[in-house]
């Protein structure tokens, strides 16, 4: 039986969704020349709810109704996170910490491999080779400026190592590039960049599968930069404690969830290329004539379910789904590979307002000074780690921050980084490591575009080395006694101020 949980399946994901008030169905011939992305990219920059289209201009056989923000943030501050938390099973008011210790608690786990089922509603309508005609669909233009359509920006690649010992499933953007065709991102190093390689040695193209509308815990799981080798279905089954239900593509031996809304099976091309871009990325930025070669997807067969729904991020300035997914779970990883170093980091999160560019790492003060380490020896050792590990691939500035300083709170990190890191003194740079291409300063600024362009800024102050924390902080929280501050909090909106 197909497992229906909204963390397991996307169909029920967005009755959650409903049901959480956290949707809006739009009925109306909505057009996807730019107006789906347009009323989405809105729905970012103000955190409403979720707009599902279910009157696509063009769709064709149920091909296709459109979700968009799938993964961005709430109104309300109490369940802020309440989309993400839904990927997971958690309840809406989850904290962010809550949903990174959920995510980074399969790697502690035994995994649980998937289980394989017959058929699945992802098999209710196929499409062959010969019917298929990309430039047809309703894909979205999602900023004017961008070089295609582009069909991928939430859906899961599924490719597989040449000896089957490693599938990886990951998210890279993908445009609409002719009839059988999609151009996109395959870029060094990762996964999917990797296993290319590796069928690149074999003179053979990757069987590939391009699954939209996955289980909700499988995106999560393809965002997050997991270790090289480990395969996405058994960590998310260990993740959510039950096997996620696999079924085989019609035209390889690949294997995509049973529930999928909809799954491309083809092949990625070793040899061919075709150009690519430009698209408005995770930074906020689209740069006209940024286009690439790219290798090809060859879509040979197209199954989806009834009346499916084609996931959409609408990327671009705060906050979508390239910020809550891709830096808050970098920033997980980090965690976890610092404290397998032994460093004394207690959280670490990647502040929205760095364009997720950033990550802030608390430090256990207390442990700090048990090392008797120098700052600079301390910055260096941390940039060390991060910096040389894929996890720290696509984050340039690190910002150390005591125990008084919440990472998960954007204006904690600016207001300890603006007032604690002398600049320069404070700050630790490499140049010799990876740097990430498509942060504008990288691509499109000064220096290459892949190496260097990293620092460690300290924002610990040279007390919290030596004798701890010698100052209070001005706020409401430390400058008044607790009988004061209570009574204040329970008149608040008596007196006419607003509460949460």
């Amino acid at each position: 039986m197909v497992a229906n949980e909204p963390h397991l399946c996307f169909r029920s994901f967005v009755e959650a969704l409903k049901a959480d008030n956290d949707l809006i169905e739009i009925n109306e011939p909505v057009d996807p020349n730019l107006e789906v992305a347009a009323i989405t990219r809105l729905v970012c920059e103000t955190d409403d709810a979720a707009p599902l289209f279910n009157n696509v201009i063009g769709a064709k056989d149920g091909l296709f109704r459109i979700l968009g923000a799938p993964a961005s943030l709430r109104k309300s501050s109490k369940n802020r996170y309440g989309r993400l938390a839904r990927h997971l099973a958690l309840p809406p008011t989850a904290s962010m910490k809550d949903i990174l210790d959920k995510m980074l608690s399969a790697s502690e786990m035994t995994p649980i491999p998937p289980q394989i089922v017959p058929d699945g509603p992802c098999k209710e309508n196929f499409l062959e080779e010969s019917q298929i005609d990309l430039t047809a669909l309703p894909a979205p233009l999602i900023h004017q400026a961008d070089g295609g359509k582009y069909i991928q920006t939430y859906g899961m690649h599924i490719v597989q190592s040449p000896d089957g010992s490693w599938t990886n499933w990951s998210i890279a953007r993908a445009m609409v590039s002719d009839e059988k065709h999609l151009t996109g991102l395959v870029i060094e190093p990762q996964h999917i960049w990797q296993i290319h390689q590796m069928w690149k040695k074999e003179g053979r193209d990757v069987p590939w599968a391009l699954a939209f509308g996955v289980p909700p815990a499988a995106i999560m799981a393809s965002s997050m930069p997991i270790p090289d080798g480990v395969t996405e279905a058994s960590y998310v089954g260990a993740m959510t404690g039950s096997a996620l239900e696999l079924v085989k593509c019609d035209t390889n031996d690949l294997y995509v969830p049973a529930t999928s809304e909809i799954v491309f099976e083809g092949t990625l091309s070793i040899s061919e290329t075709g150009p690519e871009g430009p698209f408005g990325e995770m930074h906020g930025y689209v740069f006209p004539g940024d286009t690439h070669l790219w290798p090809k997807y060859k879509v040979n067969r197209i199954t989806y379910r009834n009346n499916p729904i084609l996931p959409m991020s609408s990327c671009g300035r705060l906050t979508d789904e390239t910020h809550t997914m891709i830096g808050a779970l970098a920033a997980a990883e980090i965690r976890k590979i610092c404290q397998q170093s032994g460093l004394p980091i207690t959280d670490s999160f990647s502040p929205f307002e760095s364009q997720v560019t950033w990550v802030a790492l608390k430090v256990d003060t207390s442990r700090l000074r048990d090392l008797r380490t120098t700052p600079k020896e301390f910055a260096k050792k941390v940039g060390d780690v991060v910096f040389n590990h894929k996890a720290g691939y696509t984050i340039h500035r690190l910002v150390l921050v005591g125990d008084d300083i919440d990472v998960y709170n954007g204006k904690d990190v600016m207001w300890a980084f603006s007032t604690r890191c002398r600049p320069n003194l404070d700050e630790t740079f490499f140049e010799d490591v990876r740097g990430f291409p498509l942060i504008p300063y990288m691509g499109h600024g000064n220096g290459s575009p892949t190496m260097g362009g990293k620092v460690v800024s300290d924002a610990l102050m040279p007390s919290e080395y030596t004798t701890g924390q010698d100052w209070v902080a001005a706020d409401f929280e430390h400058s008044y006694p607790d009988e004061l501050k209570q009574k204040i909090l329970s008149k608040w909106t008596q007196m006419g101020f607003r509460g949460e």
